[in-house]
């Protein structure tokens, strides 16, 4: 069911609209931990190093494709908002057809270079096989990826936000069914985990695909829909690119810090990602929270409707720093025995990773006030069409991350390594905020020039 988020309260539009984002997103965080609890509990902590080692990686790539979608679903949103069907198919369309080309390329750039990354990374040569391995099989299968957040931003651009949930727990069970078949079963090591995730992936995309096109009329494209065109795509990579790049740039960051990590040992290793995946879970609804507001912005500024952005800005920013106090207080108190779940209490580095994980959420959680206002900012200016100022913010954050790895980690350690993220994310944040302020000041004055695109 597509939802209309100009009409009706903001907090109650965007809290029915983000919970089920909410349990998408902590689906595809858990079956993202059951490729490293169970390579971790069923091989050993160098395997789960392998896996944590590939995190950056992954996420420079993989960010740079889930960007790039929800970049490309804001104007389908604003024309949404804005009532016109027409324009948002060709949107649609030619939006598809710019996911094609870069898929192409982004697949046969980073399955050619992830080897040569990771020992540019100085990755320990006792984990360099599996984590190049790993990376290889993902990369490969980034089609699927790309189809299914394609689809997914379409359809939460639409106001439909349950549609991707469904067909992610769908690709949830499945990669924890294939993990346990590829690993315990035919004995795959981390070559297994990469194959359950995409073969999974692979098939909720396509059971997606075949579902919102039978369920939905409104995706019923006539033959003048269907052709490329240059205004549309220009527009299109106007708002997805810097998106995609922002991704990126933040990524990059994450390689660095990964780079001064790697210099810690294995244990390090596993710790750092230890902690990192039970701090993407906990942080996954304030992530949702924000992909909401590019939605709700995106939609109400087709609509005109600038008193509507202003309060559910409000609102998703009083909401998120809430959930945000109570997440440190979880992390703090049960983060711990979460760690569990990552590995056998009979391996040799059981406790050295314990007492590291436990640490870097305690330190990192502090400030996940600054994280929650950062995720919805930063989606609010790209649904507004603000989409270099998110960029500039990006750069700010890339440039603290460099600052930390060379300072923080060399000075203080591993605390240099659990306050790294957190520095990044308050500098972008200084960004963020006055930008925001600046941005619906400037609004006003935009909002008058908005024209459906050309038929």
């Amino acid at each position: 069911m597509t939802r209309d988020m100009t009409k009706g309260k903001p907090f109650w539009l965007i809290l029915r609209f983000c919970l089920p984002m909410v349990f998408g997103n902590i689906l595809q965080q858990f079956y993202n931990l059951a490729d490293t609890a169970i390579v971790g509990k069923c091989i050993d902590s160098n395997a789960l190093a392998a896996i944590g080692e590939t995190g950056s990686v992954c996420f420079l790539v993989i960010g740079f494709a889930t960007g790039l979608c929800t970049g490309l679903s804001i104007p389908v949103a604003q024309a949404y908002g804005a009532g016109n069907m027409k324009t948002m198919r060709k949107y649609m369309v030619n939006a598809a057809y710019i996911s094609i080309i870069v898929c192409i390329l982004l697949t046969a750039v980073t399955v050619i270079g992830c080897r040569p990354l990771l020992r540019l990374m100085n990755t320990p040569d006792d984990i360099l096989h599996d984590s190049s391995v790993y990376l290889t099989v993902i990369f490969a299968g980034l089609a699927a990826t790309i189809l299914y957040n394609l689809l997914a931003g379409f359809l939460r651009a639409m106001g439909d936000s349950t549609t991707p949930l469904v067909f992610l727990a769908l690709s949830s069970v499945l990669n924890i069914g294939l993990d346990f078949a590829m690993i315990m079963g035919l004995h795959l090591g981390v070559m297994g985990a990469a194959l359950a995730t995409v073969i999974a992936q692979a098939i909720s995309a396509a059971c997606c695909l075949c579902f919102m096109f039978r369920r939905f009329n409104v995706l019923r494209f006539e033959p003048d829909e269907l052709p490329m065109r240059r205004n549309l795509c220009g527009r299109l990579c106007g708002i997805s690119l810097p998106m995609a790049f922002q991704f990126s740039i933040t990524a990059i960051g994450s390689i660095i810090m990964q780079t001064a990590i790697n210099g810690f040992g294995p244990e390090v290793i596993a710790s750092v990602s230890t902690a990192q995946k039970i701090q993407n879970v906990v942080g996954s609804p304030m992530e949702s929270l924000g992909i909401t507001m590019a939605t709700y912005c995106g939609q109400n500024l087709g609509a005109k409707r600038l008193d509507r952005i202003r309060s559910g800005l409000r609102s998703s920013i009083i909401t998120s720093l809430v959930y945000a106090a109570a997440s440190y207080a979880f992390v703090y108190f049960l983060g711990r025995y979460f760690v569990y779940l990552f590995l056998s209490v009979d391996d040799p580095a059981f406790d050295v990773i314990m007492d590291y994980a436990v640490k870097y959420l305690r330190i990192s959680g502090l400030f996940y006030p600054v994280l929650a206002v950062l995720f919805v900012l930063r989606n609010s200016l790209q649904g507004m069409g603000f989409s270099l100022l998110p960029m500039s913010a990006g750069i700010l954050e890339l440039s603290a991350r460099v600052a930390a790895a060379f300072l923080l980690v060399t000075t203080l350690g591993f605390t240099g390594i659990s306050l790294a993220s957190p520095a990044a994310w308050v500098v972008a944040d200084v960004l963020l905020i006055s930008a925001t302020i600046w941005a619906l000041n400037t609004l006003p004055k935009r909002v008058s020039n908005i024209q459906p695109a050309k038929r």
